[in-house]
């Protein structure tokens, strides 16, 4: 219970920071609410469910990344236009990021419900069906980018981060899934370790 409290406390005070003089609280609003949402939504079921504190901990990490993508934008995130410049990149690619822990932290929680609640009869499913779920949110939320863009017009662009570039879509989808598909191979057996542990 006290690493969970910290852990509520590092988030408000990551959330809090990055709600100082953001590039523009539409945006930031747009941004940090999935972390606001999945943060309420973690806090409501605490007590019927808890996740072991390495899940925990990778949410908090996914929680960051959407926090400094509020403040900054996703296109102008400094460290990732510094990136840019070193790489000869023709874009910023910290939304590539933020696709990716998109597709792993999911895969994170995904699996673990997977797992404790014994919905699989047969392991062997576990790591297709935990893609698949991870793919769907991806999709979903592309679907939740495109509907505001569409709504809110010029004040949707930097939401939706394209920077010009006509395959972000599916791209943002591609590295959601790359980073789905790098949770069940490298974590695996990390994360069972963890859920052991729980007894």
């Amino acid at each position: 219970m006290k690493n969970h409290l910290i852990l509520i406390f590092l988030f408000i005070i990551g959330l809090a920071i990055s709600a100082i003089h953001p590039h523009d609280y539409f945006t930031w609003i747009l941004e940090v609410s999935p972390a606001i949402v999945g943060a309420i939504a973690l806090v409501l079921t605490y007590k019927n469910f808890k996740f072991t504190t390495l899940t925990y901990w990778f949410i908090l990490i996914h929680c960051y990344i959407l926090v400094i993508g509020g403040h900054y934008t996703y296109a102008e995130v400094p460290a990732f236009n510094w990136l840019r410049e070193v790489l000869h990149q023709s874009r910023n690619n910290y939304d590539k990021l933020g696709h990716f822990a998109q597709g792993f932290v999911p895969a994170m929680i995904v699996r673990e419900i997977l797992i404790r609640k014994q919905v699989l009869a047969k392991r062997g499913w576990m790591p297709f069906l935990t893609v698949c779920v991870c793919m769907a949110i991806s999709v979903t939320y592309e679907f939740i980018e495109w509907l505001i863009s569409v709504l809110s017009g010029d004040s949707g662009d930097a939401f939706l981060g394209t920077q010009g570039y006509i395959w972000d879509t599916q791209s943002d989808m591609l590295f959601a899934t790359i980073g789905a598909i790098c949770m069940v191979t490298l974590m695996s057996r990390v994360q069972d370790k963890a859920i052991r542990k729980l007894g």
